[in-house]
């Protein structure tokens, strides 16, 4: 029988069976290849690679090996656990530092648990130095110690890291499992179950957002309504600066309490004599600010090639019959497409929506990119 704590694992069956056999590996002793120090989980974004790897830690420090309720799996889970260290990504990079920081805490051996976990979220992202600093820590694994690492694919992580883990691959999950669980778990009705499953692109954490948070419907709106005020050249200049104004604002919503949070910590944690900071305080806050643009910059990004996604979506669906498309909501507005722009003409856009995309993981200005693209985007009325 599956651990509890993995309810939450869509369609990742034979991933879940990897985890099990490992558990019970870990329980009895057994010398065989189940269980082992390291694990690497990849899978592409909303696949749930780090919700495995988290429900994976859960379960190796839990009593009853997963039951997903015990005071062992809630603190684990939520990242505050003795015996469970998770490093989150916020920054552009993992460096070396951070690094060192989790070895040096991960060799203190257990505390409460028969394990010592490290989890490192988005391991694609350390420097180089940083790799090398983990490299050492799993060629000589300390006896209580089991390091997950999350990374999209399998080569994103450099080989000789890799090589020393036990690697887990989690597929896209089905739209239709996707669907299942929100209406079992979510309490979502079948259409609104199957509306978010398919918007979602078989990313779980935006068919959840898409029921429980009104922003994420109401963004994801807007960004459809500027794509319809393309007419001409002056309202696609007009909406690409409103689209990349959303997608600022949205980022910026996610991260202002953390950001506000960090700052005052560590304004309070440098304070010194006299109301003065400390020697070295101005190059640390500093250092803060700069890691927290970093960090701002790569989640509009992320919320830019997002938005971006759905409107690949629409476009498909211009080229598909009406039971094969995804968004169901916006049906008229397909048809429309559909009727004014020849194929080619939409599969044009296409090609250019996932050229843009390519192009915002580079330093080009957002806005010249947006600019340039609803441009493009004028051929939808023109059908040439």
């Amino acid at each position: 029988m599956s651990a509890r704590v993995f309810a939450g694992l869509i369609d990742q069956e034979k991933i879940i069976a990897a985890l099990d056999n490992a558990l019970t590996a870990s329980i009895s002793g057994s010398k065989g290849q189940e269980m082992t120090h390291a694990w690497l989980f990849t899978g592409p974004p909303g696949s749930g690679r780090s919700n495995a790897a988290k429900s994976f830690a859960a379960a190796l420090v839990c009593k009853a090996s997963g039951c997903g309720e015990c005071t062992d799996c809630t603190t684990s889970l939520a990242g505050t656990h003795p015996d469970v260290e998770i490093l989150d990504v916020s920054g552009i990079s993992i460096k070396i530092d951070e690094i060192r920081e989790l070895v040096a805490r991960s060799a203190w051996g257990a505390s409460t648990s028969s394990w010592r976990v490290a989890v490192i979220e988005d391991c694609d992202r350390m420097t180089e130095a940083a790799a090398n600093a983990l490299l050492k820590a799993l060629e000589e694994p300390a006896s209580q110690t089991v390091w997950l690492l999350c990374a999209p694919t399998l080569q994103d992580v450099i080989p000789t890291i890799r090589s020393r883990c036990r690697h887990l691959n989690l597929k896209t999950p089905n739209s239709t499992e996707i669907a299942k669980y929100l209406e079992k778990n979510l309490g979502a009705s079948k259409s609104e179950a199957e509306l978010a499953a398919r918007i979602s692109h078989g990313h779980i954490g935006r068919a959840k957002g898409f029921l429980r948070d009104s922003n994420f419907q109401n963004s994801r709106k807007k960004y459809f309504e500027i794509l319809f005020s393309i007419t001409n050249e002056a309202s696609a200049i007009k909406a690409a600066s409103k689209f990349l104004e959303i997608s600022s604002e949205r980022a910026n919503s996610a991260v202002i309490e953390k950001v506000e949070r960090e700052t005052e910590e560590l304004r309070n944690a440098l304070q010194g004599t006299g109301g003065n900071l400390v020697s070295g305080g101005a190059k640390a806050l500093k250092d803060l600010e700069k890691e927290q643009k970093s960090r701002l910059n790569r989640m509009i990004k992320d919320e830019i090639d997002s938005a971006l996604l759905d409107y690949s979506t629409l476009f498909r669906d211009a080229l598909l019959t009406a039971d094969q498309r995804i968004n169901t909501d916006l049906i008229p507005q397909i048809d429309q497409i559909a009727q004014v722009a020849k194929p080619d003409v939409i599969s044009k856009l296409l090609s250019e929506v996932g050229q843009t995309r390519e192009l915002l993981t580079t330093n080009a200005a957002q806005l010249l990119l947006l600019e340039r693209l609803f441009l493009s985007f004028i051929r939808i009325n023109r059908g040439h």
